[in-house]
């Protein structure tokens, strides 16, 4: 099986040729696209969930899904990341190998995690805590396999494919949620949907990659270790990055009354679920940056500048958008008795605009192999937030976490991109952008101050006006450009 991928890897090697660049911005943009569309089906389970389990069960539920998001973060330690980089640098005789001892340690991890965090639970809250958190863990196991499967699509840039795979998965949550809701159930059950919905998924992955690589993990240590002695100062700082927004929920619900960690634990699931599409959108580009890093730098300069371009358009548009929508967003999925979290959910917002520009650097700096000053950053990062939080949660409340987190992400960013350009000029972007959407945010914040204009109108009038300072200033790259339908009358129209 492993033969026979490798004989296709060695003809048809796409991330070497010039179609790597358009396959990764339509495969980004398929990806983003889902789970925008698995997003929205969400918002109606969400909004049944919160209603339904209360503002205090809401919170134990937040937090349950936030300490099984540290076993994830901690099992993981960047070690998804890395495959990727490794699957798109190594030999076609190795990589699969490293595929399978990536998929053997993530399991294992993923295990002895999960029994950690089980008893935490049960100890510091509740035996009822302890049973979801252990069954969300089990549907974690299931999520980590299907991710180590992915890497042989990620190889081919077939991210359409994934995509189609990850809209099931969304639709399949929102399914059972909504039965869920329908019969009654409590707390538990809602933690345990990752369980079908992971069976479910897992099995047509399985059937597409069959035959193009090995699906069974290998367990051991020696090969193990030496991986890990190559990746571990990455692996921290990865899990150090993934632990921000979760530290955040737990110091507010430590050091602040149920009632402020119910105001934040709803915007906090919302941005949460939306922090998934920088991701996504930077992952789709990310074998071409490691296959850059390794062969030409000027190629990796080039690719690093135009997604950053990219990234911060699209952050700048939706921290926009989820401060003129966010009283609107909180009474759709929490209603009146959550209407003081919109402030929050408003300062959050910027945290996740921010989120898209540092994973675009975070990205850079992985593919360079630099493991040791990103784990540096990182831990300095998460320290920061800490601090932060933990200072005005005491001072504001839910407002003051967010304000702390939105700080460390902030300085997170741009020591990340100091980072990557540091003796490197052939790495630094052109910042033509910058005022080009600092004009188009201040457009589109515009109409927060149209009163007795419903907000649905509002969010439609910001849009409007953000897109077309974006036009008028020329400021989409012309990759982006190459995604809208007539792209040819568009250049026109804006005179290229």
């Amino acid at each position: 099986m492993i033969g026979a991928h490798e004989e296709t890897d060695s003809s048809g090697d796409v991330l070497s040729t010039s179609a790597a660049g358009p396959s990764a911005v339509r495969g980004g943009a398929y990806r983003v696209g889902g789970y925008l569309i698995g997003t929205l089906l969400s918002v109606v389970s969400a909004a049944l969930l919160f209603r339904h389990l209360g503002k205090i069960d809401a919170g134990r539920y937040v937090t349950a899904t936030a300490l099984v998001a540290i076993i994830g973060a901690v099992s993981d330690l960047g070690l998804t990341s890395v495959g990727v980089r490794e699957v798109a640098t190594r030999p076609p005789e190795e990589r699969w190998q490293v595929a399978r001892d990536l998929l053997g340690l993530r399991i294992a991890l993923t295990l002895v995690g999960g029994m950690v965090v089980t008893a935490l639970a049960g100890f510091g809250y509740s035996a009822v805590m302890a049973t979801g958190v252990a069954l969300a863990a089990v549907g974690l196991l299931l999520q980590t396999t299907q991710d180590n499967l992915f890497l042989s699509l990620i190889l081919e840039l077939r991210l359409g494919l994934i995509s189609a795979i990850e809209l099931g998965r969304q639709v399949l949550t929102t399914v059972f949620m909504v039965l869920l809701v329908l019969v009654g159930a409590r707390l538990v059950p809602f933690l345990a949907i990752s369980i079908p919905v992971g069976l479910l998924a897992l099995i047509p992955t399985v059937r597409i990659v069959r035959g193009h690589r090995s699906l069974s993990p290998t367990f051991n240590w020696g090969r193990w270790w030496k991986l890990l002695s190559v990746v571990l100062p990455y692996a921290a700082s990865a899990a150090a990055s993934a632990l921000y927004l979760r530290v955040s929920v737990v110091l507010v619900s430590v050091l602040s009354s149920q009632t402020q960690l119910g105001y934040f634990s709803l915007p906090y699931r919302m941005i949460e679920v939306l922090t998934l599409i920088p991701g996504l959108l930077i992952a789709s580009a990310f074998p071409i940056f490691a296959r850059a890093a390794r062969d030409d730098h000027e190629r990796l300069g080039y690719a690093l500048g135009r997604v950053f371009e990219v990234a911060l358009l699209v952050g700048a548009w939706m921290a926009v958008s989820i401060a003129v929508g966010a009283r609107l967003f909180v009474d759709v999925i929490g209603g009146a008795e959550f209407k003081p979290a919109a402030p929050v959910l408003a300062i959050l917002g910027v945290a996740l605009g921010v989120m898209f520009v540092s994973m675009v650097w975070a990205s850079g700096l992985l593919s360079l192999g630099l493991y040791r000053l990103i784990l540096i950053l990182n831990l300095g990062g998460l320290a920061l937030n800490a601090a932060l939080v933990a200072l005005l949660v005491t001072i504001d409340g839910s407002r003051g976490a967010a304000l702390g987190t939105v700080i460390a992400e902030l300085a997170g960013a741009l020591a990340q991109a100091t980072a990557v350009m540091w003796g490197r000029p052939q790495l630094r972007p052109s910042l033509r952008v910058l005022p080009r959407a600092t004009l188009a945010v201040a457009f589109g914040l515009t109409p927060l101050v149209m009163d007795g204009v419903p907000i649905i109108a509002r969010l439609a009038i910001s849009t409007v006006l953000f897109a077309s300072t974006l036009v008028v200033t020329r400021a989409l790259p012309a990759e982006l450009q190459a995604l809208i339908p007539n792209s040819s009358l568009w250049a026109r129209i804006v005179g290229r």
